[in-house]
């Protein structure tokens, strides 16, 4: 009996893989495609549109800096595999007036026909304790974090429903899938991103348009240097539990679940775990994905237990240094 229930599971998993790609979609064709990336200067935005260039794409780059954009135009012209391609530069701040942004993606898309893959990648993060965060800090994460996200997506979204094709990557973080110690206001606006993506993508499914949510870690960027020169001890102990990841391995990955329309995209045996245990309401791509999150769920929320208590310990041991450090200073 015990062999029939075990021969009757193997089957239904092979016959759920057969069936899979019939209900998944059909990849997107980056040779000549149109690929807008916005914070696309640097780090992982940069890497993602050489990624893209490398594939036949053409590019328009979106970032405030324009001299950090002409120098990325440079590096990713390197990456050329037809004489056709074109590297556009738009300097603008996609966080600040929506009119703005819709002109400038009406201005790519006269010289580079539609956008078929649009990637939010503009962001920021900035750490510290609840109470020692400026209000005005909150308000401007979630100003270029989420709505930075949301005009460049709502400028597109329109002709890409017209034409029953498109890809929108939004560029999360594993902050967006669990709040950290230091991070109240830059996991909330990353949080934001997948509420978003999330009811997008049920409007938008019908019409051939999916969404990807990418929740990379810790990643070798200007932003990541930039995001440690003021952590707390906590949030820098934790986040020394995983290793860093090169933009250029986080870029693959995201552009080969934007061209087969995974919503969720994530990196490692870490990213795996969190992507299964978060995965809630989201959509999935295929059934078997479906059914490894339902097989995997108990494990791996056993396994996120330990990470917790891990995690707590660390701010308890912190806490309890600075209260000794505290004390002696006071006795000195």
């Amino acid at each position: 009996m015990l062999l029939l229930a075990a021969a009757f599971l193997v089957a239904f998993v092979l016959l759920l893989y057969m069936v899979s790609p019939l209900i998944s979609p059909k990849p997107l064709a980056l040779p000549g495609a149109h690929v807008v990336v916005t914070g696309g200067s640097s780090g992982i935005g940069k890497c993602i549109a050489i990624e893209c260039y490398k594939q036949g794409a053409f590019i328009t780059l979106v970032a405030r800096n324009e001299d950090k954009l002409l120098q990325a135009k440079k590096e990713i012209e390197m990456h050329s595999i037809n004489d056709k391609q074109v590297v556009l530069c738009i300097s603008v701040d996609v966080s600040q007036d929506y009119n703005q942004v819709e002109n400038v993606i009406k201005q790519a898309q006269e010289k580079l026909g539609p956008v078929d893959m649009l990637v939010n990648c503009a962001g920021m993060a900035m750490s510290g304790k609840f109470e020692d965060l400026e209000v005005s800090t909150f308000e401007r994460l979630m100003s270029i974090n989420y709505l930075g996200s949301v005009y460049p997506s709502r400028a597109v979204i329109t002709t890409m429903k017209e034409r029953r094709v498109g890809r929108i990557v939004f560029v999360s973080s594993q902050a967006g899938q669990l709040g950290l110690f230091g991070f109240t206001a830059y996991s909330a606006s990353k949080f934001a991103i997948r509420g978003l993506a999330e009811a997008l993508q049920m409007e938008v499914k019908p019409y051939n348009v999916y969404i990807t949510v990418a929740y990379p870690p810790d990643t070798d960027t200007p932003g990541f240097a930039e995001e440690n020169r003021t952590k707390p001890l906590e949030t820098r102990l934790i986040s020394e539990t995983t290793s860093v990841c090169k933009p250029e391995q986080v870029a693959k990955q995201i552009v080969k679940d934007a061209i087969q329309g995974n919503f969720n995209s994530s990196l490692g045996s870490d990213g795996y775990m969190l992507s299964a245990l978060t995965c809630g309401m989201a959509p999935v791509t295929s059934i078997t994905e479906g059914l490894q999150q339902v097989v995997t769920m108990g494990l791996f929320r056993t396994i996120a237990l330990f990470y917790l208590g891990s995690f707590d310990s660390i701010v308890r041991r912190c806490m309890m240094q600075r209260e000794k450090s505290e004390i002696a200073d006071k006795t000195a």
